[in-house]
């Protein structure tokens, strides 16, 4: 059966949809022989699909893992850094790394730490990433200075970024500490460092930053112990059903409206 090239992809568990269409895009992937253009429809049972000159074979789908990461400070949330920099990959033992295709699902900023899922689930990861994905993300924030209230509520009532403004998030103030202040922040969407930039804007830059939660997918649970930074664990079982529960109303093709926001964000995270 045919379907887009980055799908069947994802489904064989080489890359995340985003990867394997930047994949394409570097005339890595070729079908039969000819190189493949993006958005190319196959049938994996038919076509001849290899990746840098190896074939990959429909039938050797891996098993789906879902894992959570305590990603530290200073590692990126990439599968292949070009820059030699330690990857989210590098944090996990050769047996998950190695052709099951697992990758990380969004991405969480070099100079961010805390939760970061990675799967070989390409579905999931793309229903997680598509722009009408409405689970909440969890921060805890460290500002310089002290924000009033009314910049509080300027920031939950949204901001405007590159012209469009952002969704309204849920913003408290934990702590005041002496010359910044901690709070915690929960948004429903994940556009490229959104909270550094609209802390910037505000006037109370980022000092750290910290992902505690993904909907109810949290680092520390009454069933496992807390995650100290760059630990893993695999997801349990009605951790996953939740993250699929709350994205079934997503559909898995491949629309032009994903398509032109996920090239937007690839875009802005190069600058």
């Amino acid at each position: 059966m045919e379907a887009r090239l980055q799908k069947v992809l994802s489904e064989l568990g080489i890359a995340s949809r985003r990867e394997a269409e930047e994949m394409i895009r570097r005339s890595r992937v070729r079908i039969n022989g000819v190189l493949a253009q993006l958005g190319q429809k196959v049938d994996p049972e038919k076509d001849t699909i290899t990746v840098d000159g190896q074939p990959i074979l429909a039938k050797r789908r891996p098993p789906l893992v879902y894992v959570l990461l305590n990603k530290p400070l200073g590692v990126v949330s990439t599968c292949h850094d070009p820059q030699g920099r330690t990857t989210v990959l590098d944090l996990l033992p050769p047996k998950l790394r190695q052709d099951i295709g697992i990758h990380p699902v969004g991405r969480l900023d070099v100079n961010s730490s805390g939760a970061l899922i990675l799967t070989n689930d390409g579905d999931l990861t793309f229903k997680l990433t598509h722009p009408r994905h409405s689970i909440p993300k969890t921060y805890q924030v460290v500002v310089q200075g002290h924000p009033s209230e009314v910049v509080l509520e300027k920031w939950r009532r949204g901001v405007l970024l590159d012209g469009r403004k952002t969704r309204p998030a849920q913003v408290s103030y934990l702590e005041r500490l002496t010359n910044s202040s901690r709070l915690e922040i929960v948004l429903q969407e994940g556009r490229n460092r959104q909270i550094r930039r609209v802390a910037e804007q505000l006037g109370y830059p980022v000092v750290k930053l910290h992902r505690s939660a993904i909907g109810s997918i949290q680092l520390k649970t009454p069933k496992t112990p807390s995650l100290k930074e760059g630990q893993y664990r695999f997801l349990q079982d009605d951790e996953v059903r939740c993250l699929q529960n709350q994205t079934k109303h997503i559909p898995t093709n491949d629309s032009a409206e994903v398509r032109s926001r996920q090239n937007h964000e690839m875009v802005q995270e190069k600058k």
